[in-house]
């Protein structure tokens, strides 16, 4: 099975082999074999995780630790596009 990573802004350019040419986000199906969180995910793709600013599970905000799944979506957003989510939301984090 996969995950769907969605990868929005300026990280697009992170994921080897993509072409960059609209605003849209970048859809990568991902196999789940090795990958238990959010933090995986970001190492597979060399994204460091001071390069992002928030980070979505099947449309929850979510944290690094936050464990992910056959058939989840994962949303990544880049530090410059950035939104008012940490003020307002507690991000969702698996111990």
């Amino acid at each position: 099975m996969t995950i769907l990573v969605k990868v929005f802004g300026d990280l697009r350019k992170k994921i080897e082999g993509s072409n960059v040419t609209n605003s849209l986000p970048l859809n990568k199906h991902i196999e789940s074999d090795g990958i238990e969180t959010i933090s995986d995910i970001l190492n597979k793709f060399a994204i460091e995780k001071e390069e992002t600013s928030h980070l979505f599970v099947n449309g929850m905000y979510s944290g690094f630790n936050k464990k992910v799944k056959d058939g989840d979506r994962v949303g990544l957003f880049p530090k410059n596009m950035s939104v008012l989510y940490k003020w307002y939301f507690t991000r969702n984090e698996d111990e």
